[in-house]
């Protein structure tokens, strides 16, 4: 959006019209606006378009009278209010007014309570926010018509040149065009309802309460200070006006809300249980409800956000969970956006083509955060056993915007309590501290994560294989790990795939780790073994990911005879005899590598492999002893896990690599991939590589930074194995940060090494470590800081002058 936006006077020619579905309404210059919703977004959205051009005739239909609202308070970031200072300036101070600021978050288990400072917050009471938009849409002349329901969407978008659809989660609008808009709605797994205090709490508090029913949380922050001349009284004002007040939600999950009997709770009871059950955070004090009423929250994502002249705003377009406190921030941006974009595009098409791609990402990064947020409240009871420190930087790094350094530069004090805790030595980032798996112990928490090069030729890695992971050897990582190595010719993916079922293949890959131990002490080089399954037989991944040989196809074989995508081989379901031939081929494997001298093996039993194939209900729909339920789908992964350990050195440590979900229905799911690590760490395995999806191609991954680690953070809590957790985890912040919290033992990262070999060492320096969790090769030392560059910055200037333009006021005073 525009750094700012200034107030237009009426337009002078209309642009050109664009071919819309209502030929006869402006698409070019809107001048009649209709706005379904009173809520913020909504009003904000009519008191900037009104203010951009006064001549434009705005009416906003709301169904409840001015001092009906939802809620309590309402807070907004400082970037939210810097637009909102640059747009309207009337606005801004009237907000600036009315805040309660505060910079500490509580966080309050098992009765200690941890405090961080440094945050920086703004609250206001949501009436009083609605109270000065209405007084601002009043004086700018926006017609709002209370207690009235909107006419239909197809009669507005018919006699408007736009209407804005600001009608909340449960959008009329939104379900009248549901076959346009194609609107997901998720419900997720806790209750909550929104209840107040008369009392401003001091920070934003997070108390956690173990009950006999199971876990509860509060949620509370400030949104009014007392007045400084308040005294008792005896009118009708309003108790906030006089104490101060916060926001108090209360959370849990619906089968906890229903053991301890909200289910059939008055309200009242309700709120009074409530008051009980948090009483040391209430100070004895009561609750107090605004219509307040037990919901679950419903995560709405649209596929499109307009249709013709209708546009979606603030929640009917999208939700975020109230944890991350973003669902007023993200409508008044909304509208922010949606204003500044009809004032730059020539047409209202155009605009809100434009609205929809700038706000769509910014939207989304949110949503995945609060996603993040949500999810760990709701799983909360796999983290209360954590150290008191560790449990609250769990907490604050939950959704993963803020994280490790980020909180040291907010309160650095409550950051170090918090590595002492864990162990960390002084001036030593989490990601340095050694970690021990059986008899290897690795000096850092660092893993370059399996890659296929697919540069192989007859399996034998070459000098580009001993070059790729000579120099990630040399980066500095804990332990890299080869690419998947195949236990047979026919269990290749591709021509160029390395393999270890040879002696030959076997020699070629002791060169490498030779070189790694010589040359490299103290990393670790892990191998991965695995077979393709139905996945096999297909181009080198830059000639066609996934897609069949022209020419010179291997038969291949599977738990069931799928084909992987339409036009893939059909593979052959394996025989009880081919079972065991494969299962021989895996130990034969393992024993060559044991014989190459590799630190460590891990089974690959994810992304739709051979192994993989067995455990997912979608890829094995066998009826014998190895299909059917998961402890049938587990006996030949098993059967292979026990057979390499039998062979593989006692000392030296075993791991599997899983995908923990699908992405797809009916595929694993979280729950089963906890079942499925229970069993292979009966078996023996030292640590779980969690990953996700690569099962099936119609597969709709949930993308975001660092997204497959909650699969790991629950394995480890609920199985008690260290885990690995891998996917878009990409700087050396979001390590220490996973780590420190204790959402994962290792963190292995892929491309991040292939655009940095010497990753770890780079995130070393960066951070001003020199330590025994990482070391530079000696003919590389010279280079152990960063290289000196030219001055990028300038002189400030001693003074500034501006010159301001002074408009003439509109004829609203504004």
């Amino acid at each position: 959006m525009p750094a700012d936006v200034r107030d237009k006077g009426a337009r002078g020619t209309a642009r050109q019209a664009t071919t819309h579905p209502h030929p006869q309404i402006d698409t070019s210059h809107p001048q009649r606006i209709a706005i379904i919703g009173g809520g913020p977004g909504g009003l904000y959205a009519a008191a900037l378009l009104k203010r951009l051009d006064p001549t434009r005739e705005i009416t906003v239909w709301e169904r409840n009278a001015p001092d009906e609202t939802f809620g309590f308070g309402v807070v907004l970031s400082d970037e939210t209010l810097g637009g909102i200072e640059h747009a309207d300036p009337v606005v801004y101070t009237a907000l600036q007014s009315n805040f309660t600021r505060w910079d500490d978050i509580d966080i309050v288990h098992r009765g200690t309570r941890q405090t961080s400072g440094g945050h920086g917050f703004a609250a206001l009471g949501r009436k009083r926010l609605l109270e000065i938009l209405h007084d601002r849409c009043r004086t700018l002349g926006v017609d709002i018509r209370f207690r009235t329901e909107a006419p239909g969407p197809d009669h507005l978008s018919a006699t408007h040149d736009l209407l804005v659809a600001a009608d909340g989660v449960n959008s009329s609008t939104r379900r009248a065009y549901a076959h346009v808009f194609r609107p997901q709605v998720t419900e997720h797994h806790c209750r909550y309802i929104w209840l107040a205090a008369d009392f401003p709490f001091d920070a934003f508090r997070f108390e956690i309460a173990e009950t006999e029913h199971g876990v509860m949380q509060l949620h509370g922050y400030p949104y009014a200070r007392p007045s400084p001349d308040h005294h008792p009284s005896t009118g009708p004002s309003e108790p906030q006006n006089q104490f101060g007040a916060s926001t108090v939600i209360v959370e849990m999950r619906e089968e906890v809300w229903r053991a301890a009997g909200f289910d059939g709770a008055t309200p009242q009871e309700s709120i009074e249980r409530c008051a009980k059950i948090f009483a040391d955070a209430l100070g004895g004090r009561p609750l107090r409800s605004n219509n307040s009423a037990w919901t679950t929250f419903r995560t709405v994502v649209n596929e499109r956000w307009s249709h013709g002249n209708v546009v979606l705003l603030g929640d009917a377009a999208h939700t975020a969970h109230f944890s991350i406190g973003s669902g007023t921030k993200l409508a008044v941006e909304d509208a922010l956006a949606l204003a500044a974009c009809l004032e730059e595009q020539p047409d209202v098409p155009r605009a809100l083509a434009a609205y929809e791609e700038e706000r769509r990402p910014v939207v989304a990064s949110t949503q995945r955060a609060a996603l993040a947020s949500l999810e760990w409240f709701e799983n909360v009871r796999l983290h209360l056993d954590q150290p008191p420190r560790q449990f609250a930087f769990n907490l604050l790094t939950r959704s993963r915007r803020v994280t490790h350094d980020n909180l040291r530069l907010r309160d650095a004090g409550f950051t170090e309590a918090v590595e002492r805790e864990f162990g960390c030595p002084s001036g030593t980032p989490p990601m340095f501290t050694p970690f021990r798996l059986r008899g290897l112990t690795l000096r850092n928490r660092v893993v370059v994560s399996p890659m296929d090069m697919y540069s192989a030729v007859d399996g034998v890695p070459g000098d580009f294989h001993l070059v790729h992971l000579g120099a990630r050897a040399l980066g500095g990582a804990g332990l890299v790990m080869t690419e998947m190595v195949c236990v047979s010719e026919e269990g290749r993916i591709t021509p160029g795939c390395t393999g270890l079922y040879t002696g030959r293949q076997a020699e070629a890959w002791k060169r490498i780790t030779d070189f790694v131990h010589s040359q490299a002490p103290g990393t670790a080089i892990g191998v991965q073994l695995g077979h393709s399954g139905r996945k096999g037989s297909t181009k080198l991944m830059w000639e066609g990911m996934d897609e069949p040989l022209p020419d010179g196809n291997w038969p291949l074989t599977a738990a069931s005879p799928l084909p992987y995508k339409p036009g893939s081989q059909t593979p052959r379901e394996l025989s009880r005899a081919q079972l065991t031939d494969i299962r021989e081929q895996f130990a034969a494997s393992a024993w060559r590598a044991a014989r190459a001298d590799f630190d460590l093996l891990e089974l690959h039993c994810a992304h739709g492999y051979l192994l993989s194939g067995f455990l997912s209900p979608l890829t094995n729909r066998r009826t014998d002893a190895y299909g059917g339920s998961l402890e049938k789908r587990l006996r030949f992964p098993l059967e292979v896990f026990d057979a390499v350990r039998a062979v593989w050195p006692e000392e030296k440590p075993l791991t599997v690599r899983i995908s923990a979900t699908d992405w797809a229905e009916g595929g694993t799911t979280a729950e089963d991939s906890v079942g499925i690590a229970r069993a292979f760490a009966a078996h023996g395995a030292d640590a779980i590589d969690v990953s996700t999806g690569q099962v099936v191609a119609e597969e709709r991954p949930e993308f975001g930074r660092s997204y497959q680690t909650p699969f790991a953070d629950r394995i480890r809590h609920e199985v008690g194995v260290p885990v690995i957790a891998v996917g878009a985890i990409s700087s050396w912040d979001d390590v220490n940060s996973l780590i420190l919290a204790g959402r994962t033992d290792l963190c292995a990262l892929a491309r991040p090494h292939l655009y940095d070999p010497h990753w770890t060492l780079h995130a070393a320096a960066e951070q001003g470590y020199d330590g025994p969790g990482v070391a530079w090769p000696a003919p590389y030392r010279a280079g152990s800081r960063r290289p000196q560059t030219g001055r990028t910055d300038a002189p400030k200037p001693r003074l500034s002058l501006s010159t301001v333009t002074r408009l003439p006021r509109d004829s609203h005073g504004s």
